[in-house]
């Protein structure tokens, strides 16, 4: 497998490292004379030092035959252009850009970005997992269909403890796909499945929707919107 990577920082000297344990054929494409230096010196022939947003570097890099390009550079718009670069003008079959803002992520799913990765952002869900600040935690966006796979806690007063998963009112394209109880087992729910105080709710829904699949398990009792 052909794999570029448009960054020779600390990220893409490392996973270019990695890449080549394994049968892959790497190339680095970085601006920095010094860091093309250093990759060449400790990883081989394996950089090309140009700009990874700019066609004719492209051309060089043999975009054409590549068969996942990943923008690992510190900068949000390097690496969306390069991203977008490789898929609009070279049918590249799959990308995946560094994002150093969480508030990026969304541009980069509109503008058909095939995966992204936020250190930022694995970061503040495992802060939320651990002191939670927001009743759902987004867990991995999925390729394609705007939809994310998000967690909830069910807290002691929602009215949904006591319901069956059929009784939800659920936003549009929302599924529940597994519930920890709060003795840490987990189950895969059925239509007859009770919801009880202290689950753990991982839901697959439409990024839109987080906001209505959060009112579902947190509302307090008496909520008429909660069940049918």
């Amino acid at each position: 497998m052909y794999t570029i990577i448009i960054g020779g920082g600390k990220v893409g000297y490392y996973l270019a490292k990695e890449l080549l344990s394994e049968p892959h054929e790497v190339l680095v494409i970085e601006k920095d004379g010094a860091k093309c230096e250093r990759i060449a010196s400790e990883l081989g022939d394996i950089v090309l030092k140009g700009d990874g947003c700019e066609a004719a570097t492209a051309d060089i890099a043999g975009f054409g035959r590549a068969d996942m390009l990943v923008a690992v550079t510190g900068d949000d718009e390097d690496n969306l252009v390069a991203c977008q670069l490789a898929k609009t003008m070279f049918d590249v079959p799959r990308t995946i850009a560094r994002i150093n803002n969480p508030k990026n992520e969304e541009i980069f799913r509109r503008l058909g970005i095939d995966t992204t990765v936020s250190a930022t952002g694995a970061i503040l869900a495992q802060i939320e997992q651990e002191m939670p600040i927001h009743p759902i935690i987004p867990l991995l966006t999925l390729k394609g269909g705007g939809l994310e796979l998000v967690g909830v806690k069910v807290p002691a007063n929602s009215g949904v403890v006591g319901k069956k998963v059929s009784d939800l009112m659920l936003p549009h394209q929302s599924l529940v796909i597994l519930i920890i109880d709060a003795g840490g087992t987990p189950r895969v729910p059925t239509p007859a499945t009770t919801i009880n105080a202290e689950d753990e709710i991982v839901a697959v829904t439409r990024t839109e929707n987080e906001d209505g699949l959060r009112t579902v398990f947190t509302a307090p009792a008496g909520d008429a919107q909660l069940s049918r």
